[in-house]
């Protein structure tokens, strides 16, 4: 097999130096030379294989948003019992901290979904996978009876969705009024409320 061309390597080091910028910087008054002047080349060069700062940061967030999925599928895979790949998922999509890359990535990215459409069709995909992985897997305990529904699976995996967004901004602000392991533990909290099931034991 062939090495990648030049265009490849230099497309996904642009990528690899836009991630790190948004990261670092934020998306207020970001500019094309920030992302330029982060990889050593000039702002003509970058827009040479993207061009425009929002065709940048749109391969940005969709190289982001399957990342992030991933990880998680793979975490939370079959195999086991669901009360496992419940706590899995569970532990899969809450940030490390203010330094978590790629959750801070996607919740900088998300702010644009407020007013393009192109950014809000892919923030609406990432937040329905990750309830399509819940649901699959509350299902899969409701049918092998391991878990007592208090309501359909994808009321409860929406719930637990919206409540990693919420906890994940508390653990990445600057002072985060929030660690992981207690919004683990309040997000576990819920899921034993939800399923009947005591996923302590599962830890």
């Amino acid at each position: 097999m062939g090495r990648p061309s030049k265009a490849v390597e230099r497309k996904a080091e642009l990528l690899a130096v836009a991630r790190r910028t948004v990261v670092e910087r934020g998306l207020l008054n970001l500019r094309i030379r920030d992302v330029a002047d982060g990889a050593g080349v000039t702002p003509g060069s970058v827009l040479y294989y993207f061009p425009s700062l929002a065709e940048l940061l749109q391969e940005v967030q969709r190289d982001a948003v399957e990342r992030f999925c991933t990880a998680r599928e793979r975490a939370a895979a079959g195999g086991t019992a669901p009360g496992r790949r419940l706590v899995a998922m569970i532990r899969s999509g809450l940030p490390a901290g203010p330094g978590d890359e790629l959750c801070v990535l996607l919740y900088e990215l998300g702010t644009i979904a407020r007013r393009d459409p192109a950014y809000a069709a892919r923030h609406i995909a990432l937040f329905e996978r990750q309830v399509g992985s819940y649901a699959a897997i509350l299902e899969a305990g409701a049918a092998t009876g391991e878990f007592t529904l208090t309501d359909d699976a994808t009321t409860i995996a929406r719930n637990l969705v919206a409540l990693e967004d919420g906890y994940g901004l508390h653990i990445t602000h600057a002072v985060p009024t929030l660690t992981r392991t207690a919004a683990e533990e309040l997000m576990l909290a819920f899921a034993r409320t939800a399923t009947g099931s005591a996923l302590a034991e599962q830890s």
